[in-house]
């Protein structure tokens, strides 16, 4: 095989490794934004803009997520379209956040 064929061959394998294994850093991206969010619930419930009851409903919807990745990691790691399956997920429970922050509701005193 040539240099040139056998050069080809390795970019190719090494380009169709990346697309097929998420990066530590993509992996990672799920958790750290987990992260952000229950910061954000927290501090929701420590200014008085989230109830109790906005709480637990937000704390289920994230525990369930993360239930659901851990089940698709048991494979291995997540798949592109499973990526981006939880990342909308996470988008999803985000904009739920924002709604019951800013809702006008607010921790009785």
């Amino acid at each position: 095989m040539s240099k040139k064929k056998f050069g080809l061959v390795a970019a190719t394998a090494a380009l169709a490794g990346v697309l097929m294994f998420p990066s530590s850093a993509e992996a990672g991206r799920i958790e750290n934004r987990a992260g952000n969010q229950q910061d954000r619930i927290a501090q929701g419930i420590g200014n008085g803009s989230l109830t109790a009851r906005e709480e637990a409903r937000l704390d289920r919807r994230e525990a369930h997520l993360n239930r659901e990745v851990r089940r698709m990691r048991q494979d291995g790691s997540l798949s592109k379209r499973e990526q981006l399956r939880v990342e909308r997920q996470q988008d999803h429970i985000s904009r739920g956040i924002f709604r019951q922050k800013h809702d006008g509701q607010t921790q009785p005193n």
